[in-house]
Protein backbone atom coordinates (compact mmCIF):
# COMPACT_ATOMS: atom_id res chain seq x y z
CA UNK A 1 0.00 0.00 0.00
CA UNK A 2 1.24 3.19 -1.05
CA UNK A 3 1.18 6.11 1.33
CA UNK A 4 1.29 9.14 -1.18
CA UNK A 5 1.57 12.31 0.18
CA UNK A 6 1.03 11.95 3.79
CA UNK A 7 4.62 12.02 5.02
CA UNK A 8 4.93 15.98 3.25
CA UNK A 9 1.49 16.83 4.64
CA UNK A 10 2.32 14.94 8.14
CA UNK A 11 5.55 17.54 7.46
CA UNK A 12 3.82 20.53 6.72
CA UNK A 13 1.79 20.11 9.64
CA UNK A 14 4.52 19.66 11.68
CA UNK A 15 6.07 22.21 10.76
CA UNK A 16 3.25 24.47 10.93
CA UNK A 17 1.97 23.47 14.40
CA UNK A 18 5.94 24.46 15.25
CA UNK A 19 5.80 27.61 14.05
CA UNK A 20 9.05 30.05 14.87
CA UNK A 21 9.62 28.02 18.00
CA UNK A 22 13.05 27.34 17.39
CA UNK A 23 16.10 27.10 20.27
CA UNK A 24 18.42 30.02 19.52
CA UNK A 25 21.19 31.89 21.51
CA UNK A 26 20.75 34.94 19.75
CA UNK A 27 19.86 36.98 23.32
CA UNK A 28 22.59 39.66 22.22
CA UNK A 29 25.31 38.90 24.33
CA UNK A 30 28.77 37.53 23.48
CA UNK A 31 30.12 34.62 25.01
CA UNK A 32 31.84 36.14 27.34
CA UNK A 33 29.22 38.01 28.51
CA UNK A 34 27.07 35.27 28.83
CA UNK A 35 29.68 33.65 31.01
CA UNK A 36 29.40 36.23 33.13
CA UNK A 37 25.90 36.38 33.51
CA UNK A 38 25.49 32.87 33.67
CA UNK A 39 28.64 33.07 37.01
CA UNK A 40 26.80 36.06 38.42
CA UNK A 41 23.58 34.18 38.25
CA UNK A 42 25.53 31.09 40.60
CA UNK A 43 26.98 33.23 42.76
CA UNK A 44 23.55 34.65 43.85
CA UNK A 45 22.08 31.47 43.84
CA UNK A 46 24.56 29.88 46.11
CA UNK A 47 24.34 33.31 48.57
CA UNK A 48 20.62 32.56 48.92
CA UNK A 49 20.95 28.98 49.68
CA UNK A 50 23.80 29.68 52.01
CA UNK A 51 21.20 32.38 53.88
CA UNK A 52 18.43 29.59 53.63
CA UNK A 53 21.13 27.22 55.32
CA UNK A 54 22.26 29.84 57.85
CA UNK A 55 18.38 30.49 59.05
CA UNK A 56 17.95 26.72 59.85
CA UNK A 57 15.36 26.27 56.77
CA UNK A 58 18.14 23.25 55.53
CA UNK A 59 15.66 20.13 56.63
CA UNK A 60 16.78 17.34 53.94
CA UNK A 61 20.59 16.88 54.40
CA UNK A 62 20.99 14.86 51.68
CA UNK A 63 20.07 18.47 49.60
CA UNK A 64 22.90 20.20 50.78
CA UNK A 65 25.41 17.91 49.19
CA UNK A 66 23.57 17.60 45.97
CA UNK A 67 23.19 21.92 45.75
CA UNK A 68 27.15 21.92 46.57
CA UNK A 69 27.68 19.45 43.29
CA UNK A 70 25.51 21.53 41.13
CA UNK A 71 27.31 24.49 41.89
CA UNK A 72 31.10 22.72 41.29
CA UNK A 73 29.55 21.23 38.01
CA UNK A 74 28.50 24.36 36.98
CA UNK A 75 31.43 26.43 38.20
CA UNK A 76 33.72 23.98 36.16
CA UNK A 77 31.64 23.65 33.19
CA UNK A 78 31.83 27.60 33.20
CA UNK A 79 35.90 27.16 33.35
CA UNK A 80 36.19 24.87 30.72
CA UNK A 81 34.20 27.21 28.28
CA UNK A 82 37.37 29.99 28.72
CA UNK A 83 39.72 26.91 28.18
CA UNK A 84 41.07 27.20 31.27
CA UNK A 85 41.07 23.23 32.81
Amino acid sequence: MTRGNQRERDRERAMARSGSKTKTKDDGLTPEQRRERDAKALQEKAAKKAAQAASGGDAGGDHNFTFHKEIRDSALFILRGRGED
